[in-house]
């Protein structure tokens, strides 16, 4: 049945002028003005009759805001309808007032002033006032009543105009109490003045409240502030957040830290134990799990508590009615909760004065449900919702049955406040585009419940085409934490693409809207990578945060572009194959070089090639097909070789210069950096040349290089970069005559993402946002590199498909070093013989020195130095140095080839399985498993790790067999793979219970066979076989075809499964490839498996230098964002272990402190350091930045001998020398300006650049 509970929303109070809704795509007007000659569409027009009811009833929740009338005039000209008209520029939403156009401008440059963001080296707290969040009563209304000041410190900020009506309503209408409130969001206390202002508020309070605090270092400072102030609160009320802040609550006898026994304590442990539950194994505690347990028992207690005696089922009664009020939302409940606490708890409130009997009971809203803010009720049944919807709904609104269906994921809490006008928005701007639309919600933090309950078949695959969830969180967990597995279990058979898109939570739209950096660091952790997690793309923001009044703000061109990509999605669904238009994008760096058609590690050409067939034989229209690969290349090159200029590649379209600032919106913005069209890149002076070659439906086109190779210092000196004409006409083309139904871009990588524009949360005046603009967007990118996948996600909303490097082999040997490594043979047979066996060293020497190996090899003998007058030891410990440095050059990974997609790796694939036996699993699933060398090392019984060192210092007998185990390791892992390869050589398939039955009739493994027959028949088959099924279960992941398949699904608008990115080596997981890739959770590094080893590298180095008489006191370090991510924070963890610094996990597992380790433990000084960041490590980890850069001013602040703190030495050495503060001068952690990924400094030369050396130090420490 459906809930009575009523959703008509109320009308708001005036906000701003509301933005065009513009359409999808169709062919642009020329004149900004020309959009509002046109009527609306026959869906518009009777939308327009319907949403017109919804003003009627009372407005829409608040109008839709946007940018200035001008800028959403621009905007609309490139998202409109494909088949209608230009639509009007400017439309309501509902009838609400609306402050003038100028006023608005003036309003949001009022505002500027405070938009920076500070408080940090990296950017610390949000700049909104908590005085507009202040209420006092007027002197009339205080008059023979009692006053009761209330604090409130939240995450959601709806929570803000909710309970400023609820106060002024208690003010206006309560003749025994008047309230004070004032409003802190948990952003702001990292501004140390806002904690001070926090804390002298809470002096002279009696009641404080607050609510989802989960970001750890905000919660410990919240308990420093509140804690010493808790016994003097008349009232403390915490509502779901971390553990520590949890333990705050005091109301009356209710005390989760004392009570014990009787209801309350029951209440108590039960609330404990929600916690505790998670943590059984050492698990980090699911947030998302305690509240919606917590959630659960509240619903029960109330009636229970009732009927019991004593002020401990009292008091639990109240905290839990509280908490109910508290999740209504509306003014009316704050209201409520409010006199409840007052009337019962405030002893200045005289007894009697309130009433708590006539106090209303909670209204809230069904805990879960699918809401539409033109239906009567909430439903809770998806027959009725669907049933009201097509019949009544639909019919209204001329919305078509078999229309594509766009499932919106919502938070309860802005239903429930009413501050729903972003829900509004992008209900109204799907329908308007002719799509359906169930939104379903939940007061819970696993979203994944209503969607499965709602939205999904009994099978849990979906009844909808796409999926946004506007939560902007995780599916399960939300801002507390994530539950990653139920997440993909719950969307892999779900099966639908699944959208995040973004509400502004911890900054204001004026913060963002002048922000380079876009969204704050711990939004980006916990909007955009944890999302990224589960599969989600698309990280598109869609509202903001009004900083006055705490309303969501919601982003009319950004809703816009979310509701088009949605609606982009679910009609891939809908298409037929032989209908859909793909465009496949090939990259050129260097340019003019014969490099069309590179990617990293790929064979793009034969990869392409076998994309095509397979999109051929699923009934894609493609005409003349060429024979061969070799036919498909001579098609886009008409030189093969493309050896010298741009004009050997074929031209499929030239777009004039008038079609060309027709179509493209921003055309006019590019003319700062490139002049007027056509400019001199992709154009033969005339029109614009879009370089590539049609194949009916499928379209190869080259994407157009960056435009700066030639003159990299124009990046350096550019006021604002910007793409060329030619490359903006590239995308133009597809978009608008082309008209692409998707995107692929082919190969590790192109230069859209790298497009000036905000880092995370783009707005749409960011170049990546403008040129990709509606199109779905694939992209293959290779598995090694999830850190550039990630800027591919993020700035180019690219849904990754990863796929596989090449096999790995050892580099071998030749020239010089393979007659070394045939001396050192011989001297092993000739060793005894003193006057042989010194000749041969001899030999051995100068062959080394040829070789260059005497700069790798401390102490190496002179050739003066005969080897026939020392020791037959001290020959053997100069070639077994010599042999390990011969080795570590001889095994030295490198990739055979270049890899093609959808089709399975050579027998070459040993020598990744070899390298991923080398290392111990420990923390395996299925039970842990010994390194291979381990295994052989102890058959002849040696410790692996005893053998390295002992190889490490040139040993010789261990040198040689150690060599001997990897040789023996090698053997041992192809015996297993050949079993799996067919004629040409290529691993096609494993098969664990054939093998199984042909080792058992020819009497055993193929792999124990290998270890006897090259000298080590006793290694334990006990350890061995679990080491083999594991290695078997790899080979099965690598040549498991999932690359074509996965690009099929996503094509048919399908879920494409998540999947780490990295190293195989060292994480499997990345296996099988074919995944759509992501980073890791930037929260959660460095590891403690990390930081472990990361303390044994540093000891190992500073113990290798002291040896060498070098004790530093600075060391250098560049971080980049893919070795951090493969390595889960190695590197990092290095840096802080020089410091002398440990990173400290909070109860939810995530890495927001450091504490400095005494030099009592730590046994030496403290290590200066300065960090140069990669621009993907500081557009990956900003907080890890920032945990570097607190590190340091700990060290440098310590009150310890400077001969222990070389940090702090340094830092009061700068701050005397420059006359700056101690912790200025500890600044040690640098990186290029926001949206910058380079120094240049590699281009130019390539270039041939005349610069000189000067030249180039400068440019790289003056960059950008």
């Amino acid at each position: 049945m459906a809930s009575a509970f009523s959703v008509v929303p109320p009308s708001l109070a005036p906000v701003a002028v509301a933005q065009a809704s513009p359409g999808l795509r169709g062919t642009p007007s020329t004149s900004p003005a020309a959009a509002s000659d046109h009527g609306p569409g026959p869906v518009e027009g009777a939308l327009d009759g319907a949403w017109s009811t919804l003003a009627t009833l009372g407005g829409a929740g608040g109008a839709l805001i946007g940018l200035s009338a001008a800028a959403a005039s621009r905007r609309s000209r490139r998202l409109r309808l494909k088949s209608g008209a230009p639509k009007a520029t400017v439309r309501r939403v509902a009838t609400v007032d609306v402050e003038s156009t100028a006023a608005s401008d003036a309003r949001n440059e009022e505002m500027e002033g405070l938009a920076g963001m500070s408080g940090g080296a990296f950017g610390g707290y949000t700049s909104s006032n908590v005085a507009s969040r202040r209420v006092v009563p007027s002197d009339a209304q205080r008059e023979g009543k009692q006053m009761v000041k209330i604090v409130y410190l939240v995450l959601e900020s709806q929570y803000q105009a909710s309970m400023t009506s609820a106060v002024k309503m208690i003010n206006k209408s309560n003749k025994e109490i008047c309230v004070e409130a004032v409003g802190y969001l948990i952003e702001e206390i990292r501004d140390p003045n806002v904690c001070i202002e926090l804390g002298n508020d809470l002096d002279n309070s009696n009641v404080f409240l607050c609510s989802l605090i989960f970001v750890q270092e905000l919660a410990e400072k919240l308990v420093q502030i509140v804690g010493p102030r808790r016994d003097k609160l008349d009232a403390c009320l915490c509502f779901p957040s971390m553990p520590e802040v949890m333990k705050l609550n005091k109301l009356g006898t209710f005390d989760l830290t004392q009570i014990s026994g009787g209801p309350m304590g029951s209440f108590a442990a039960q609330v404990k134990d929600l916690r505790s539950k998670s943590l059984a194994k050492g698990k980090p505690t699911s947030g998302g799990a305690f509240q919606d347990s917590l959630l659960r028992l509240v619903r029960t207690l109330p009636k229970v508590l009732k009927f019991l005696p004593g002020d401990q089922a009292k008091d639990a009664r109240t905290f839990v009615l509280a908490l109910q009020h508290w999740l209504g939302g509306t003014p009316e409940n704050l209201e409520a909760m409010v006199l409840r606490v007052a009337g019962g708890y405030v002893p200045s409130v005289r007894a009697g004065a309130i009433d708590l009997e006539r106090i209303m009971e909670p209204a809230v809203l069904p805990d879960s449900g699918i809401w539409h803010p033109l239906a009567p009720v909430i439903f809770d049944n998806i027959q009725e919702y669907n049933e009201w919807y097509e019949n009544v709904h639909c019919t209204m609104a001329g919305i078509p049955k078999d229309a594509p269906t766009v499932g919106l994921i919502m938070q309860k809490s802005h239903i429930a406040t009413k501050d729903d006008g972003h829900y509004v928005g992008i209900v109204q701007e799907l329908e308007r585009r002719g799509a359906r639309v169930a939104c379903v919600y939940t007061g819970g933090l696993d979203f994944s419940a209503p969607m499965t309950e709602y939205l999904a078949d009994s099978y849990g695959e979906g009844r909808v085409d796409s999926v946004v969830n506007l939560t902007g969180f995780s599916l399960v967990g939300g801002p507390a934490s994530q539950d990653a597995v139920k997440s993909k279990e719950v969307l892999m058979k779900f099966n639908r693409p699944y959208m995040v898109s973004i509400p502004l939570c911890f900054q204001s739209f004026t913060e963002w809207q002048n922000s380079s950096l876009g969204l704050h660091p711990v939004q980006v952790a916990l909007q955009v990578s944890l999302p990224e997690i589960d599969g989600a793309i698309e990280p598109l923001i869609f509202s903001g945060r009004d900083g006055t009044s705490g309303r969501t703000i919601p982003m009319q061109d950004r809703i816009a572009a979310v509701a088009t990509r949605a609606l982009n999605w679910a009609r891939l669904r809908k298409k037929e194959n032989a209908d859909k238009k793909i465009c496949i994008a090939l990259f050129q760096f260097p340019p003019d070089k014969g490099n069309v058609g590179t990617a990293a590690y790929l064979d793009v050409f034969g990869s392409i090639f076998s994309v095509m067939q397979e999109l051929k034989s699923k009934g894609y229209t493609i005409d003349n097909m060429p024979e061969d690969v070799e036919g498909l290349q001579k098609a886009i090159l008409e030189d093969s070789e493309a050896s010298y200029s741009m004009s050997d590649l074929n031209v499929e379209y030239r777009m004039s210069v008038d079609q060309y600032e027709s179509l493209c919106p921003y055309s006019h913005d590019l003319r700062e950096n490139w002049g007027a069209p056509p400019g001199t890149l992709n154009t033969d002076g005339k029109d614009m040349l879009i370089y590539g070659k049609r194949f009916g439906n499928i379209f190869l086109g080259v994407q157009p290089t960056f435009g700066y190779e030639g003159d990299p210092m124009r990046l350096l000196f550019a006021k604002s970069a910007s793409p060329h004409h030619g490359f903006a006409a590239f995308y133009t083309y597809l978009e608008y005559v082309f008209q692409a139904d998707a995107m692929l871009h082919f190969g590790t990588h192109g230069s859209l993402e790298f497009m000036p524009g905000k880092q995370v949360g783009m707005s749409g005046n960011c170049y990546p946002d403008r040129l990709i603009s509606v199109l779905p967007n694939l992209y293959y990118y290779a598995a090694n590199n999830p850190s550039e996948a990630t800027i591919a996600k993020r700035r180019s909303y690219a849904s990754t498909i990863s796929y596989l490097t090449p096999p790995a082999d050892n580099a071998g040997l030749y020239k010089g070093l393979k007659e070394l490594s045939e001396l050192i043979k011989s001297y092993q047979g000739l060793r005894e013989n003193e006057q042989r066996g010194g000749m041969i060293v001899n030999s051995i020497i100068a062959t080394a020195r040829v070789c260059n190996l005497d700069k790798d090899i401390e102490d190496l003998p002179g050739e003066e130095d005969d080897q026939q007058k020392v020791t037959m030891e001290a020959r053997d410990m100069v070639v077994g140095q010599i042999y390990r440095r011969l080795m570590e050059i001889e095994s030295r990974a490198l990739p055979m080839g270049l890899h093609r997609i959808g089709v399975p790796p050579a027998e070459e694939s040993i020598a990744t399985l070899v390298n991923i036996a080398q290392l111990d699993r420990p923390d395996n699933e299925a039970g842990p498993i010994r390194s291979m060398p381990r295994i052989i090392a102890e058959s002849v019984g040696r410790d692996i790790e005893e053998l390295y060192q002992s190889s490490d210092k040139g040993v010789l007998a261990d040198v040689e067999l150690l060599r001997s185990i990897v040789l023996a390791s090698r053997a041992a892992v192809r015996s297993m793979v050949v079993e799996s390869t067919n004629s040409e050589g290529r691993v096609e398939s494993v098969n664990p219970v054939m093998r199984d039955v042909f080792s058992f009739l020819g009497g055993g493994s193929p792999w124990k066979k290998a270890l006897e027959e090259n000298g080590f028949p006793d290694a334990d088959e006990k350890n061995l076989r679990p080491l083999f099924q594991y290695l078997e279960g790899c080979l099965g992941e690598i040549v498991r075809n999932n690359e074509v398949p996965s690009l099929m699904r996503a094509l048919e608008g399908q879920f494409i499964e998540p999947g780490p990115g990295g190293d195989p080596i060292r994480n499997p997981d990345v296996l099988p490839t074919g995944k759509n890739m992501h980073a890791l959770d930037p929260q959660s590094i460095p590891t403690k498996a990390a930081s472990d080893v990361a303390f044994v590298v540093v000891a190992r180095l500073l113990e290798s230098m002291a040896a060498k008489g070098e004790n530093p006191e600075s060391i250098a370090f560049t971080l980049w964002g893919t070795d951090n991510i493969k390595t889960y924070g190695e590197s990092l963890a290095q840096v802080l272990a020089l410091i002398g610094c440990r990173p400290v996990p909070d109860s939810l597992g995530r890495v927001n402190k450091v504490e400095l380790i005494s030099l009592e433990e730590l046994g030496r000084p403290r290590i200066d350091v300065v960090c140069n960041c990669s621009g993907v490590f500081r557009d990956l980890f900003i907080n890890q930045m920032n945990l570097l850069d607190r590190a340091v001013k700990m060290a440098a602040e310590a009150d310890e001998p400077l001969e222990m703190n070389y940090v702090r030495k340094h830092a009061m050495e700068q701050a005397e020398e420059l006359n700056i503060s101690l912790r200025q001068a500890a600044t040690r952690v640098f990186s290029n300006a926001s949206g910058s990924y380079s120094a240049n400094v590699g281009i130019a030369i390539e270039n041939g650049a005349q610069i000189d050396e000067e030249q180039l130090q400068e440019q790289f420490t003056t960059r950008k």
